[in-house]
């Protein structure tokens, strides 16, 4: 099983295990990555030194690469009014838990796009595997990244996307489906194509010239032989490692994963500001339904994670963020070395 991405990746299998910033762990990247494919983690959410010290305990557990994955969203804009209109609707929701909204949202994330410090730390630590979502940092970031040896990847959706990234010098495109869990790559979320998987990477494998890693609705060894039949050189799971017992998704996502709810999955921005997909639950019915103008991702986020905060403090889950893709029902539990392993029989012995 040889292709240029594999050589390019130093990896001996065309399986590479999503970032998910709160479920992915240095744990689940290792188990992945020693199992011969590229595991990751998404340091997107993290300080600098959070990051370093993710960075460091997964190159303790393996001595593979893993991909190290960074948000580069446009920074939020503060526009008081509508962050004061989206804390008005909330107000009520905060209310059936004997709580306050908060008064000021904040800016929880720091984009790659303006954080030199951040920049600064991959290139002291050298991970061989650096991706981008939302976007692509700054020229001069890509160029320092690239002289430095470090692989770059990056999420895109449409075929526009594909062509900035491809003019920037990455090497690598992350074709990401509609179908796919967690948060829409899209460079701008008001111009989402809401392409599928399958069409996405017809399309890009014909138009571009760097190899293509699949993502969106990919479970099992058969979905993989597929995106490999249309033209991707690997495929990209994350719902499917969400089960593992090396992810650090708390017990009432695994058991929704488990159960009816993963059968209903759908894309809201209303939870972050940003189109995500997730399990349903009352972010998307109650929260959809009084949707008035978001603020920027990610101060909507913050609103988001404050209200659950107030739910969870009286034992509710209602407003729980559980992201999964439309191939949810397909999740199995098993440690992460076994599902990669069950993952390559399977497209042994599942050709399409």
């Amino acid at each position: 099983m040889s292709n240029s991405l594999l050589s390019l990746l130093n990896i001996e299998r065309p399986i590479l295990q999503s970032p998910m910033v709160g479920v992915s762990t240095p744990r689940l990247a290792a188990a992945v990555s020693n199992a011969g494919g590229l595991g990751s983690i998404g340091i997107g959410a993290s300080s600098v030194g959070q990051a370093r010290d993710m960075l460091r305990e997964t190159a303790a557990l393996t001595d593979k690469p893993f991909n190290v994955n960074l948000f580069c969203h446009r920074p939020a804009e503060h526009d008081p009014v509508r962050e004061s209109q989206w804390l008005g609707v909330l107000a009520p929701f905060f209310s059936e838990f004997d709580a306050a909204a908060p008064t000021a949202l904040r800016e929880i994330y720091t984009s790659f796009v303006e954080d030199s410090d951040m920049l600064q730390m991959l290139l002291e630590e050298k991970p061989r595997v650096v991706s981008f979502h939302f976007g692509l940092p700054p020229q001069p970031a890509i160029d320092a990244l690239k002289e430095a040896g470090i692989i770059l990847l990056c999420s895109v959706t449409c075929l526009a996307e594909a062509q900035m990234a491809e003019r920037a010098g990455v090497h690598a495109l992350v074709a990401q489906g509609y179908e796919a869990g967690g948060h829409r790559g899209v460079f701008d979320p008001r111009e989402d194509s809401e392409m599928g998987t399958f069409a996405l990477v017809r399309l890009l494998s014909g138009a571009c010239e760097l190899p293509i890693i699949a993502a969106g609705g990919i479970m099992d060894g058969a979905g993989i032989n597929a995106v490999m039949q249309l033209g991707a050189s690997a495929a990209q799971l994350g719902t499917a490692f969400i089960l593992c017992p090396e992810s650090a998704a708390n017990s009432a996502y695994r058991e929704a994963l488990k159960g009816p709810r993963a059968h209903q999955t759908r894309v809201t921005s209303v939870i972050s500001g940003r189109p995500a997909r997730g399990m349903v639950n009352r972010n998307f019915t109650s929260l959809e339904a009084s949707a008035t103008v978001l603020p920027d991702y990610p101060l909507t986020y913050d609103a988001n994670k404050a209200l659950n905060a107030a739910a969870n403090a009286r034992g509710n889950t209602d407003f729980a963020v559980q992201w999964a893709g439309q191939g949810a029902p397909l999740a199995r539990e098993m440690p992460a070395a076994a599902l990669v392993n069950w993952l390559v029989a399977q497209m042994k012995c599942c050709v399409v």
